[in-house]
């Protein structure tokens, strides 16, 4: 799914949208730039959305008067029905038009496997799904939730609360961020030099990983992910799981990386939202760095509310198949992210049973590889079109070598480029920064700082040059988290 308006990575983005906004940015007085900032955030968003952001002006119209009215009513059981009303409008919205339509089908679906007429329930409702309404969504919740529970303050304008929902970095795929970690930085943020410079640079390392890695990837995935099942070898299955835990890794992460840039060339800081996930040993670590903003969410508003782990273990085990059933969902309306998310929650109940306990007397090999299959497996119900066709995949990655056998073996999805990206992909999914930080402190001296400033300065030049070509050639260009 290409969608040049809205996309880091497109040309017009980058060529266009970027400088000019950062040019009005820069000469504004101080009193305009959060005026000027959330206009340019609506004109990106409708960009793509056209009349949609209508959808997303309504949730920040309502979402602000929910918080000023619990601010107002603090202590009196008004409060906690502005807060149950807030609440069931948000999910009100994003159920009608995430969930509305597979909701019908698969009451339709019922009806037909049943023997009665699924007409009865008349024409299926054409009902569109605004980019982003999962995010922003979440955002608006946890503001109002946070002003109920006290630990944010009440927003005082509804120009400053708008920029919070709408800005345009993380406004339709993250990170989550809560209010009261922007509040002040809304009201009073400083850009300077050394912060922009900053911003800029993980702006373009985030660029490099989505352009370079992830769209060649991606390449390679969406053409094994073609091919039936049984055409495939086991190498080429494994290949086409591999590849996607890289593609999904890269994308994502480096959307994360272009939105926190973004934000510090306008003087936000974002908290991080990855933390190198495939170095984890255990499915619990992993969720402890995977997309960070998200599992924070539902750990601080579903999983800590439901009793998280202070009751008994059954409980427990119980409020984490209810969190990781919403996780799979939030992602999509589909059956296969339903079982993305009973996989995961399964997972985390085994752990949490004895099987963490055996893996941390193991050896490291050992967790490793426990790991590197369960993360594979859950990525293809992630990735398949349904949940047979995850089943089949795994199934035939299990297999032993049969390339000789198969149409579909896995060298024909491979060529110089993408060998090159998957290589680079395995290495730079792991934590080689701290390392390298030892060795400089180690063998400090003003030669060798000097060199490895150069050679980063030079490396970095050379990613930007790669993806701004590569952009600029009208590359395969997909974006995984639109779809959210």
């Amino acid at each position: 799914m290409y969608l040049p308006g809205v996309v880091f990575s497109s040309p017009l983005f980058l060529f266009l949208y970027l400088p000019f906004v950062l040019l009005a940015y820069a000469i504004a007085p101080w009193r305009l730039r959060n005026a000027i900032l959330l206009v340019a955030s609506l004109l990106f968003y409708a960009w793509g959305e056209t009349e949609y952001v209508a959808v997303m002006l309504l949730s920040i119209l309502a979402n602000f008067g929910f918080a000023v009215w619990i601010g107002r009513a603090r202590g009196t059981p008004h409060a906690k029905l502005a807060l149950a009303l807030s609440i069931a409008f948000d999910l009100g919205l994003l159920v009608w038009f995430k969930y509305a339509v597979w909701a019908f089908r698969n009451v339709a679906a019922l009806l037909g496997a049943l023997g009665a007429d699924p007409a009865i329930l008349g024409q299926e409702p054409r009902i569109h799904l605004p980019l982003g309404i999962s995010f922003y969504t979440f955002h608006a919740m946890s503001a109002v939730i946070d002003v109920y529970r006290g630990d944010a303050r009440v927003p005082r304008k509804l120009l400053d609360f708008g920029l919070y929902i709408a800005c345009f970095p993380q406004l339709v795929a993250g990170p989550i961020i809560r209010y009261e970690d922007v509040a002040d930085q809304i009201e009073r943020r400083r850009v300077t030099f050394e912060g922009f410079a900053l911003g800029v640079r993980r702006f373009v390392i985030g660029l490099g990983k989505k352009v370079l890695l992830a769209n060649t990837i991606a390449a390679l995935v969406d053409e094994a992910f073609a091919v039936p099942t049984e055409h495939l070898s086991s190498g080429a299955a494994r290949l086409a799981l591999v590849g996607y835990a890289l593609q999904i890794y890269f994308d994502f992460s480096g959307y994360s990386d272009m939105a926190i840039g973004l934000g510090r060339m306008f003087g936000f800081v974002y908290r991080e939202n990855f933390d190198h996930p495939y170095a984890s040993k255990s499915i619990t670590e992993f969720w402890r760095r995977w997309h960070i903003s998200l599992s924070t969410w539902f750990k601080n508003y579903l999983y800590i509310p439901l009793g998280g782990n202070r009751g008994s273990p059954a409980r427990t085990y119980l409020n984490l198949v209810v969190v990781f059933l919403l996780v799979g969902l939030w992602h999509g309306a589909a059956w296969q992210f339903v079982a993305f998310g009973a996989f995961h929650g399964s997972m985390m109940i085994l752990e949490r049973a004895g099987l963490a306990r055996i893996l941390e007397a193991s050896p490291v090999v050992v967790r490793r590889l426990y790991f590197g299959a369960a993360v594979l497996v859950g990525w293809s119900f992630f990735r398949a079109e349904s949940v047979p066709q995850a089943l089949d995949l795994v199934a035939t990655a299990a297999r032993p070598f049969d390339a000789s056998s198969s149409p579909y073996p896995a060298a024909i999805f491979l060529d110089r480029s993408r060998w090159i990206a998957l290589a680079v992909g395995f290495v730079l999914a792991f934590p080689w920064s701290a390392a390298i930080a030892r060795v400089r402190e180690r063998r400090a001296s003003p030669a060798l700082t000097a060199g490895f400033e150069l050679a980063s300065g030079a490396a970095l030049l050379l990613v930007l040059a790669g993806s701004l070509l590569s952009v600029a050639s009208g590359a395969y260009n997909p974006f995984i988290y639109f779809r959210f």
